[in-house]
């Protein structure tokens, strides 16, 4: 049949694939397919993106004021989008809160990775140096956002156990890197041989997600100095 491939394999009838045979025809055939890639691959990455994106504004609305408060249309319209865009991606606004956390809990994570993990400072002037630029994060965005794991923890926790359990899970790997932190730091004589590294990391975080509350609540980075030198003068000691 004029016009029709047939696979002799597979019995199969391919229209499209004659034209490579044809002269002239296989570069408009190639090309065609190019293009339908490209805007394959295009789509793709706008839904990506726009999967992102309203994860970010979650991020940064909740860490502003909370879960419970927090509206999709108010998501939405950071975003640009339609209503329609949000369930595509997520199936409800638990789902969704789940997605905020774990944003933030890779964002952080980098971000104490490339502190703590710096070799070109001792160990203590990593940690000093995390504290640091959290007091330039609180004061780059006016004290409003302060920790989204503290916050909601401080909302949720005991309200939904997933949620509890999430937020508990990401606080306890911040203190595992801080952990390692201040293991090394005894490794290279700066902390006593004898510290309990694993206590000294969970006190810290304990008391720092309390300075970053009263640091939002007073606008101040003052609650912030006071804990680290309390922390780093008479804890670690």
């Amino acid at each position: 049949m004029q016009g029709v491939n047939r696979d002799s394999r597979a019995g199969i009838s391919c229209p499209r694939a004659v034209a490579l045979d044809r002269p002239g025809n296989s570069v408009y055939l190639i090309r065609d397919l190019v293009h339908e890639s490209g805007e394959h691959m295009s789509k793709a990455r706008a839904k990506i993106d726009t999967k992102q994106a309203l994860i970010r504004a979650g991020t940064e609305i909740c860490t502003e004021q909370g879960f419970q408060v927090t509206g999709i249309e108010e998501v939405l319209k950071r975003v640009g989008v339609p209503k329609g865009s949000f369930y595509h991606f997520f199936s409800s606004k638990h789902e969704f809160g789940e997605a905020v956390i774990e944003n933030y809990a890779q964002y952080f994570a980098r971000l104490l990775d490339r502190i703590l993990l710096d070799e070109s400072r001792r160990p203590l002037q990593r940690l000093k140096a995390f504290v640091e630029e959290a007091e330039r994060g609180m004061a780059k965005y006016k004290f409003r956002r302060g920790c989204l794991v503290g916050n909601l923890g401080q909302e949720l926790g005991g309200l939904d156990e997933a949620f509890r359990n999430r937020l508990e899970a990401v606080l306890l790997s911040w203190q595992q890197r801080t952990a390692a932190c201040l293991a090394e730091a005894v490794a290279v004589g700066d902390l006593p041989s004898d510290a309990d590294v694993e206590r000294l990391a969970e006190f810290f975080w304990i008391g720092w997600e309390g300075a970053i509350l009263r640091s939002k609540l007073s606008r101040s980075v003052t609650p912030l100095r006071h804990f680290a030198d309390l922390y780093f003068s008479k804890v670690l000691t």
